[in-house]
């Protein structure tokens, strides 16, 4: 929890204050008096004035601002927000999503720099392992064994290839597709539906690599720790029933029904059979025992052109499946259930930091991308709010009645505290549910 706490923090206040620092700089751009400049809201906790504005940190780390003079009452001074033009407002206001969107490129080209460790068979050619029930793949008719060898005439060599594709609609935006799949010595041409890969109604591609039965992790308190079951062992059969792979096993632990299972298991060179009861999953509803599958990783990383260049290829890739996402919940084809809030995002951070710095920074850069994407949204009181009033001022080559903009302001503040409400109530379910 305190590690959570901690990463959280340091985390959102990187962000905040990145995201206000280019508030601070386009406005002295364009010669703005900045009165104050602070991370988190409410009560100062530290505060010190340099020149003309007062620079605070404040309680409740859930924000930040920029207080410029002329910004609430117009006004006619040189210097005011209000006195200039609309053109170098909306600059003004872009200043801190863009600067977020600059930070998620910087610390991805560091992370690639540096090194990531990723899944071993993502670099490996497409070989299906396993096709999920309902799912895409299965509708499309692939079966364990199949080689991915092209879609739409582009070849696929590794399985970020298939994924890349299908999410950046390199297919031309059809509905449908043609996937060539080598099927033993034949080759099998497929017509698809494309997938929604945006997480919504859709199950994504429904197809994994084949995971060898091997336990990589046992999850504290779970039936698999409270019987011995270890890191490193290989599963055998369940039942008396062989098992071949992973999914293989699940499958059949969760056709026991929450009944005791006889596990058939090799630890260094000796077999060993446990009986373990399997407790309800308070996600699916489904029996499990509490482990994970051992996933061997590579180390990858880049000289800094090369790892700039693919900083800018994941932020694009981010930034489309992002708006993919928003898109899903407006039309309902993804849930309002899985937004998250302060909770969420803290949990996420804590278990970042403890897996290294490398995905400590690849966590804040998704964030800062989700940050300066969000403020781009056309919503009183974001920076999107202010850009389409700004927009419309331009039209209207006067200014909007401060009337309105009183109206618009306190709509805003109604949104975006109903929004919060919102997400942080999903987060205290979910610590409920365990979901």
């Amino acid at each position: 929890m305190l590690t959570s706490a901690l990463a959280f923090i340091v985390l959102i206040g990187i962000l905040i204050w990145f995201h206000e620092l280019g508030h601070f700089l386009m406005a002295k751009l364009f010669r703005v008096r900045v009165e104050v400049f602070s991370i988190g809201f409410g009560p100062v906790l530290l505060s010190k004035r340099l020149g003309e504005t007062l620079y605070q940190i404040a309680a409740i780390p859930l924000g930040g601002y920029v207080k410029l003079y002329g910004e609430e009452e117009s006004s006619k001074e040189p210097y005011a927000f209000s006195a200039k033009p609309p053109w170098q407002r909306i600059i003004i206001a872009l200043g801190g999503p863009v600067f977020n969107i600059i930070l998620t490129v910087f610390l991805f080209t560091l992370v690639m720099s540096l090194g990531v460790e990723v899944p071993k068979y993502e670099k490996q050619q497409v070989v299906v392992g396993h096709v999920a029930e309902n799912s895409w793949a299965q509708k499309a008719g692939l079966k364990p064994g199949d080689k991915i060898v092209s879609l739409n005439g582009v070849r696929i060599k590794e399985w970020n290839d298939l994924r890349r594709l299908f999410l950046e609609e390199k297919i031309d935006k059809k509905s449908r597709a043609i996937l060539e799949v080598e099927r033993g010595s034949r080759l099998v041409k497929i017509e698809v539906e494309v997938p929604d890969l945006t997480g919504g109604k859709g199950v994504g591609l429904g197809i994994l690599p084949k995971i060898e039965p091997v336990i990589g992790d046992v999850l504290k308190n779970s039936p698999a720790s409270q019987v011995g079951l270890r890191k490193g062992d290989r599963i055998l059969a369940v039942n008396g029933k062989p098992v071949e792979s992973w999914y293989q096993m699940v499958k059949e632990i969760q056709a026991s029904e929450g009944k005791p299972i006889k596990l058939t298991l090799e630890r260094e060179g000796k077999r060993i059979t446990k009986i373990v009861i399997p407790s309800k999953n308070p996600r699916t509803g489904k029996p499990f025992l509490g482990v994970s599958p051992k996933i061997e990783t590579v180390k990858e990383s880049y000289p800094l052109p090369e790892a700039f260049s693919r900083a800018l290829e994941r932020t694009k890739e981010l930034t489309l499946l992002t708006f993919k996402v928003l898109g899903g919940l407006l039309t309902g084809g993804v849930s309002v259930k899985t937004l998250g809030g302060p909770i969420a995002i803290a949990q996420f951070a804590g278990q970042a930091a403890q897996s290294g710095i490398v995905p400590y920074l690849s966590s804040m850069a998704f964030i800062s991308l989700q940050l300066g994407i969000f403020n781009l949204l056309p919503l009183p009181i974001l920076d999107g709010g202010l850009i389409l009033l700004f927009l419309v001022e331009m039209i209207r080559r006067k200014p909007l009645p401060e009337k309105f903009k009183e109206y618009w302001q306190k709509v805003g503040f109604a949104l975006i505290l109903a929004l919060m409400g919102f997400v942080i109530v999903n987060d205290i379910l979910r610590l409920i549910t365990g979901g």
